[in-house]
C-alpha cells in the first residue's frame, strides 16, 4: 500500500517514529504542504491509496482527482479539513483520532488559568532582571495574585476534556458549573449542569471546551460577554472561532473581561493584525495544548491502528459513515 502523510511535522518533528505506519506500506512523509496550493496537494497524493492529513485540506475536487484513494486518516480529532461527503460518495472512510490528549489538554487549560492568576512568567523575568535584588522589601508583585478556591469555574462543553478540567478545578476548591453537553453520571459527580445563561452569569472563570459547530461559532461575542460577571476570566484552548476576537479584545481593553488565556485563534498561524495581540491581559500561545510528547505518541498509535483496522476490514473511528 502506498501511504502519503501531507503534513507530518507538527505530529512528529523528529522525536517520534513513523515505524508503525511504515510496517503497513510504502510511506512518504512531507513535513508541510502548502494549504493554498491544491495542485501541489493533488500531486503529492498522486496514486496513493492512503492519505493522512492534519491541517492540509482535502476538498471534493482533490478527492476526485485521487484515483486510487481508499482511506483518509486525520492526524487530529477535528476533521473539518476533509470534504466528508465527497469521501463518503467514493466509499472512502475518513478516520480521526479521538481522545488522545484528554488529560494534557485539560492540564494546559489549567496552566493558562494559573499563569493569569499568578503571573509566574512575569515575576520570574523581573527577578532575573534584578528587580527583586533591588527591592527594599522581602517580596513584591507587579500584578494582582488571584486565588481560585471558592470561585466558580464554568465549563462550556463537558465532554472528556471538560470533565478532566472540572476534576482539576474541583480539586483546587472551585465550584464547577457545566453547560453544553448532556448530563451523565460521571459529569454530575463533578459539576452542576446549568443552562448556558446561568453559567455565563455565575462563573468567575469560563473555559471553552465545546466542539466548533454552526451553533457554537462566535459563542463568545459582545452580547454573551455582557451577560458575564464583570472581571471574568476566559480560557479557550478548544477552537479559535468560538470567540469573536474583536469583541473579546474590546472587553479586555475596557476591563469587562479581566483576562483571557488562549491557545487557539480564528486563523492560524495568527495574523499580525489580530486584535487580541494588542489587547490587555491576554495570554496567547501557539496551539500547543495537544503537543505533549505523550499525547502525540498516543495520536500516532491510534492513527496507525486506524489504518490497520481498515486493512483488516473493520474500520474504526470513521466520521463520515463510509464503512
Amino acid at each position: 500500500m502506498k501511504i502519503v502523510v501531507l503534513d507530518g511535522h507538527a505530529e512528529n518533528p523528529g522525536d517520534l517514529s513513523w515505524q508503525g505506519l511504515e510496517a503497513l506500506g510504502d510511506v512518504t512523509v512531507y513535513d508541510r504542504t502548502d494549504v493554498h496550493d491544491e495542485a501541489l496537494i493533488r500531486a503529492r497524493i498522486g496514486d496513493a491509496e492512503a492519505v493522512y492529513t492534519n491541517k492540509t485540506p482535502l476538498t471534493g475536487a482533490t478527492i476526485a482527482a485521487a484515483p486510487n484513494l481508499q482511506f483518509i486518516g486525520v492526524l487530529a480529532t477535528g476533521y473539518n479539513v476533509v470534504d466528508l461527503e465527497a469521501a463518503r460518495q467514493r466509499g472512502i472512510p475518513v478516520c480521526n483520532v479521538p481522545a488522545y490528549g484528554t488529560q494534557e489538554v485539560a492540564q494546559y487549560a489549567m496552566a493558562l488559568l494559573l499563569e493569569i492568576c499568578g503571573s509566574v512568567g512575569l515575576h520570574d523575568r523581573l527577578v532575573h532582571e534584578g528587580k527583586w535584588a533591588a527591592c527594599p522589601d522581602f517580596c513584591f508583585w507587579e500584578t494582582p495574585i488571584l486565588g481560585l478556591a471558592g470561585k466558580t469555574m464554568g465549563i462550556i462543553g463537558f465532554g472528556r476534556i471538560g470533565r478532566a478540567l472540572g476534576r482539576m478545578a474541583a480539586a483546587m476548591g472551585m465550584k464547577v458549573l457545566a453547560s453544553g453537553s448532556r448530563p451523565c453520571p460521571e459529569g454530575e459527580a463533578i459539576a452542576d449542569y446549568v443552562p448556558l445563561e446561568e453559567l455565563l452569569a455565575k462563573a468567575d472563570v469560563i473555559s471553552l471546551n465545546c466542539p466548533l459547530t454552526p451553533q457554537t461559532e462566535g459563542l463568545i461575542n459582545r452580547q454573551s460577554i455582557e451577560r458575564m460577571k464583570r472581571g471574568v476570566i476566559l480560557i479557550n484552548n478548544g477552537r479559535g472561532p468560538l470567540v469573536m476576537e474583536q469583541d473579546l479584545a474590546d472587553a479586555l481593553n475596557r476591563g469587562r473581561v479581566y483576562a483571557a488565556g488562549l491557545d487557539v485563534v480564528s486563523v492560524e498561524p495568527i495574523r499580525p493584525d489580530n486584535p487580541l495581540l494588542t489587547a490587555k491581559n491576554c495570554i496567547i500561545t501557539p496551539h500547543i495544548s495537544w503537543a505533549a510528547r505523550e499525547s502525540r505518541q498516543r495520536l500516532m498509535d491510534i492513527a496507525v491502528e486506524n489504518l490497520r483496522a481498515f486493512l483488516a476490514g473493520r474500520p474504526v473511528n470513521v466520521v463520515n459513515g463510509a464503512v
